[in-house]
């Protein structure tokens, strides 16, 4: 049942983790080739929240990969969510993916795109993927023991004094003079 807890040993966790990276590197391959095509566009709740054909078929791609290996899983994706599906999250493993992150730049061809993809059991989050095909970098995570890009550790730099750090920020879609 989704609300009991999930047991979920060091093996499992290792069988989820390399399926994830093998699935965000498949479904890259497919962003990269269409990075430079032309794309058809649509709107979802705003005239700047956009979805692609290339984000629905990356997204069905990943569901249909991680299901085929792990049927009694969950997923909370994008763009399903955004076409009215249902999904909550339960303790019951659950993939929540983000097909392409960056979709404006995607369009764009900005090179800032990455195919996100983390997994919850019992509602914490054990499994972080984000990978850039388009300048292949591939960060990936594990409750526990760190952050990776290309397999390199990597760290904050420490800074506590905001004039010392660097920070990003992202308009998101909604872009109105009161968001």
């Amino acid at each position: 049942m989704a609300d009991d807890i999930v047991q979920a040993g060091e093996q499992e966790i290792q069988e989820y983790f390399d399926a994830v990276v093998n699935v965000a590197r498949e479904a890259g391959k497919v962003v990269y080739e269409a990075f430079h095509k032309e794309k058809t566009i649509d709107t979802k709740s705003c005239g700047t929240d956009l979805v692609t054909e290339t984000d629905k078929y990356v997204e069905e791609l990943i569901i249909g990969t991680l299901s085929e290996k792990f049927p009694s899983h969950s997923f909370i994706g994008e763009e399903s969510v955004s076409a009215g599906k249902k999904c909550s999250l339960t303790n019951n493993p659950t993939w929540i993916i983000d097909p392409i992150d960056g979709t404006t730049n995607f369009i764009h061809r900005y090179p800032m795109v990455a195919v996100c993809i983390g997994l919850a059991i019992n509602k914490k989050v054990e499994i972080g993927v984000v990978f850039n095909p388009i300048k292949d970098e591939m960060y990936t995570s594990r409750r526990g023991s760190g952050a990776f890009c290309n397999g390199k550790q990597i760290h904050c730099t420490g800074a506590t004094d905001l004039s010392k750090a660097l920070v990003i920020t992202e308009m998101g879609s909604s872009r109105t003079q009161n968001s």
